[in-house]
């Protein structure tokens, strides 16, 4: 029982591209150069109404401040009209400013919070 392997079919031939005929074109891959994103700032407005230790706790809280640092903002805010609390991107300050505002209105204060851009 002598059999033969089975013969390999022959490959097509492969054509080179020749100058002459144009060639192939090879694009150089250039890194896109991205600005980084534009920031925010999100600022505490001043109220006669607001305790000075409950804006404290929302900076504490939200921010992350500690409480020396979340003190010297809570009386900017107090001396100066407003005080900003951080700066973020502008999907994080929206963030940032809508948990301020529930957390004010949960507790029945009318303290503002708004977000605005860095310049």
């Amino acid at each position: 029982m002598a059999t033969k392997p089975p013969a390999k079919a022959p490959l097509p031939p492969v054509q080179q591209p020749s100058r002459d005929e144009g060639g192939s074109v090879v694009l150089e891959r250039r890194t896109q150069k991205v600005k980084p994103p534009q920031m925010y700032q999100v600022v505490m407005l001043n109220d006669d109404y607001t305790p000075m230790e409950f804006v404290v706790v929302v900076i504490q809280e939200f921010f992350s401040k500690d409480l020396e640092t979340a003190t010297q903002i809570m009386l900017k805010i107090h001396l100066d009209g407003k005080g900003v609390c951080g700066v973020y991107t502008k999907d994080v300050a929206a963030t940032k400013v809508d948990q301020v505002l529930d957390a004010a209105h949960k507790a029945g204060h009318p303290l503002q919070c708004l977000s605005e851009p860095v310049e």
